[in-house]
């Protein structure tokens, strides 16, 4: 089982930001965790410093949430299920781990119901890590 190593909060802070707003030396470490690439976004200038596109939920578990809030709690679920199995969970923790301050990165119009808040949680160890 991937993922099972948790990062404190008090060690480091995990903020989640869109990736269409500007980005902010508060930022720290810029990791994008789309699958896909957002649209309207130059790579250039993304300034991001890692895309673990791993990390995202699984491409049927995406196409079946889209976005639809009614299946919001079903997707936080599914989602954590997946990442408690998924190898490129390490790969964030680690990259995590040698920053004090990381931000999360996403595409989606919603700011309360996307992958990167689930992910936020699972990595603090909150109750969607349990």
């Amino acid at each position: 089982m991937f993922g099972r190593r948790r990062m404190s909060a008090s060690l480091t802070k995990i903020h989640i930001k869109r990736i269409y707003e500007p980005p902010k030396a508060s930022d720290g470490t810029r990791i994008l965790v789309d699958r896909l690439w957002p649209r309207g976004v130059a790579r250039d200038e993304a300034r991001i410093d890692a895309w673990i596109k791993d990390v995202a939920p699984s491409d049927a578990l995406r196409r079946w949430y889209s976005h639809d809030p009614e299946k919001w709690p079903e997707f936080r679920v599914r989602y954590i299920t997946e990442l408690k199995h998924n190898p490129a969970v390490v790969e964030l923790q680690g990259r995590a781990a040698k920053s004090k301050t990381i931000t999360l990165l996403f595409a989606a119009k919603d700011n309360l119901c996307n992958n990167a808040t689930v992910l936020q949680e699972f990595l603090s160890g909150g109750a969607a890590a349990e």
